[in-house]
């Protein structure tokens, strides 16, 4: 036991200097220099110098405890910074994926409301070339003939950097994760949302660790964002910062859409392969050789193709029962 929490220790100690004290400490070294330099002296380095020998040779810093006060005051307002930028890490998240976009305030909503339904007509523009080029394409093999399909694939494409579905959210990345919910229902008849947790439960520990690995790059990819702009006040007296705040801007950015669009493959790719081992573990696969002598509790040697009826068959009956109606009133 004490080796245990001696090592989970250790794993926390450096999770919390990783995820917070190093970046914070990052920011409060950029926000010192921003106050030593300012808009007039952006890059003089021998300035920055002499500010920091003026600061170290400070009669509170030549003593122990001013040093110990000092170190101890650098780690908590690190810590201290690194903790608001997971904050608005998550808010960033929760913007980016716009899951619930509905209930945003009015002024926020109607922006978002805006925003999907220019996104969803510029879709449906390229949704329409798409499909003509297809269907061109078809014609032409069907009458022996074969088209260079560089144009098809162009228009794919171009609809694609709109959104992989029709769209339903403001931003790509919402729409990108909500397109797993659409094909999974289209193709399989499955509620991504109802099944998810037990098909989590019953997933070998490889995968639901490169799903979860997925899922914190996603999280740290908007924490980058989140640090740009805890990073934008700072340009009120270094201009520079500017420049660091557009930086992580366009790095955060790239990262949430390639850790969404990763994350949002594993998790269809998981459902797909399975979804039916869940069903012949619950006894809802007709065809499946899952019996419990085999021993294969997870269901993972499964044959069985996962048919929409299958699917219909799960979600019913992993869906909870409404409850059930309230009494009559009492009559007088």
């Amino acid at each position: 036991m004490g080796g245990f929490l001696s090592e989970l220790g250790k794993k926390l100690a450096e999770r919390w200097l990783s995820l917070l004290v190093l970046p914070g400490a990052l920011y409060l070294a950029v926000a010192a220099t921003a106050r030593a330099l300012g808009h007039t002296h952006p890059f003089d380095l021998p300035r920055l110098t002499q500010q920091i020998s003026a600061w170290a040779n400070h009669p509170v810093t030549n003593t122990v405890g001013g040093q110990v006060v000092l170190l101890a005051a650098i780690l908590v307002g690190a810590a201290a910074a690194g903790l608001v930028a997971q904050a608005l890490g998550s808010l960033t998240e929760r913007l980016c994926l716009a899951a619930d976009w509905h209930t945003w305030p009015p002024p926020i909503r109607q922006l978002a409301a805006r925003q999907t339904t220019r996104r969803r007509d510029r879709w449906t523009r390229a949704a329409r070339t798409w499909h003509h080029h297809r269907e061109q394409d078809a014609q032409a093999l069907a009458h022996g003939q074969r088209t260079n399909p560089a144009t098809r694939h162009a228009a794919e494409r171009a609809m694609t950097r709109i959104a992989p579905e029709e769209p339903c959210r403001p931003t790509w990345s919402g729409d990108r994760l909500n397109a797993v919910a659409v094909r999974l229902e289209r193709d399989h008849h499955l509620a991504l949302a109802t099944l998810w947790p037990h098909l989590w439960l019953v997933l070998p520990e490889e995968t639901r660790t490169q799903i979860t690995i997925a899922r914190q790059n996603l999280t740290r990819a908007t924490t980058l964002t989140a640090w740009a702009l805890l990073y934008l006040p700072l340009t009120a007296w270094w201009w520079p910062a500017a420049l660091i705040t557009a930086a992580l801007t366009l790095i955060g950015w790239a990262r949430t859409r390639t850790a969404t669009d990763t994350y949002a493959l594993l998790l269809e790719a998981t459902t797909r392969l399975h979804t039916s081992g869940l069903a012949d573990r619950l006894g809802l696969n007709p065809t499946s050789p899952f019996t419990p002598e085999t021993g294969d509790t997870l269901g993972l040697n499964a044959t069985g193709p996962l048919t929409p009826e299958i699917g219909d068959t799960l979600t019913h009956h992993l869906t909870p029962t409404p409850p059930p109606p309230p009494p009559p009133p009492p009559t007088e």
